[in-house]
């Protein structure tokens, strides 16, 4: 019964804890969402919920054993330590290793802080927790917009190559070498009908004649399209 009474009382702390956690963790989970990502609004909220969930249990769960035996002396730093570490599991498994590309890092990064907001949101710090969510959304959808126009352009160029199964590689990447072009990335993704999508990731501050380049990529056999993408 003492038990019951103690929930009863903060009743009210844990709904405004646990609904503010589930709107700013739903907030960055929206942005994952609408990019498509793995992790998105649904993953995002349980995150953030559970980890509030277990911050609150940290908070208020053992204060009637503490109260009743002076023996007892519990760490309420504990269980937030083991949610941060134990979280990333699930961050990994939005990881995705395709050759040389590795996608799905911000979306892990996403989901680990996530689970700190649900943390700091279970402690009472909405403040602190509204202020970090702000700047993390400022990140995700400006920064990433800033370095697409400002970044990008100067740093690489890919040219997206979509050629027939039987299309030599060797053949395509010996076109760029005859230009002298260095190479930052090459990537080869299989399509239906038996065709592959050749993605190659150059440097752009170097001298490439693109009109020839094009030209010398389109006519190699089994070369369907050549487009170059920013």
């Amino acid at each position: 019964m003492e038990q019951t009474y103690m929930f009863t009382e903060n009743l009210d702390v844990f709904l405004v804890r646990l609904c503010v956690a589930l709107l700013l963790s739903g907030l960055i989970g929206f942005e994952r969402e609408l990019k498509n990502h793995s992790a998105g609004f649904r993953t995002h909220i349980l995150v953030g919920v559970g980890s509030c969930l277990m911050m609150l249990l940290s908070l208020y769960g053992f204060e009637n054993f503490i109260e009743t035996y002076d023996n007892i002396r519990f760490d309420p730093s504990r269980i937030p330590s083991y949610v941060i570490s134990g979280i990333g599991f699930l961050g990994a498994g939005t990881i995705i290793v395709n050759g040389m590309t590795i996608r799905g890092l911000t979306t892990a990064a996403s989901i680990w802080t996530v689970a700190g907001l649900g943390l700091v949101v279970g402690a009472g710090m909405y403040g602190v927790a509204i202020l970090a969510t702000t700047l993390v959304l400022l990140s995700l959808i400006f920064l990433n917009n800033l370095e697409k126009r400002y970044v990008s352009p100067y740093l690489k160029n890919t040219y997206v190559i979509i050629a027939e199964e039987s299309v030599k590689i060797s053949a395509l990447l010996q076109v760029f070498d005859d230009q002298s072009i260095v190479l930052k990335r090459f990537e080869i993704e299989k399509e239906p009908h038996s065709r592959k999508t050749v993605y190659v990731h150059v440097e752009r501050k170097q001298k490439v004649d693109e009109s020839a380049l094009l030209e010398k990529l389109s006519h190699i056999d089994s070369v369907v399209k050549v487009t170059r993408r920013k």
